[in-house]
């Protein structure tokens, strides 16, 4: 019996090691800052909406979670709405909501 414990003994010392990295790697993964997204917010944008609806605005510049330039409006009623960062009436609002914001 003494040679198939000494022979078991190896195997239970390698699974408790793995199981203990395993538990130590999740407890670090546990601690790291998480990325609220990792990819693009805006799949499908609007030309425009009028500017008495909106809040706020918030540009999103192109990083490594998203190449393109990203305008997401926020409404007076709650909602989000993706705006199209090259439409004419886009860029007067976000020039207005600049202003409005450098003039207080």
């Amino acid at each position: 019996m003494a040679p198939a414990a000494t022979a078991a003994a190896p195997r239970l010392l390698r699974a408790a090691m793995l199981l203990l990295l395993l538990v130590a790697a999740g407890r670090r993964a546990a601690g790291a800052p998480v990325v609220n997204e990792l990819r693009c917010q805006c799949l499908q944008t609007l030309q425009g909406i009028h500017l008495k609806n909106i809040q706020s605005v918030k540009v999103t510049t192109p990083g490594p979670h998203c190449d393109q330039t990203e305008v997401i409006a926020s409404l007076k009623t709650g909602q989000e709405v993706c705006l199209n960062p090259t439409a004419p009436m886009v860029k007067k609002i976000i020039d207005k909501m600049l202003n409005k914001a450098s003039a207080n």
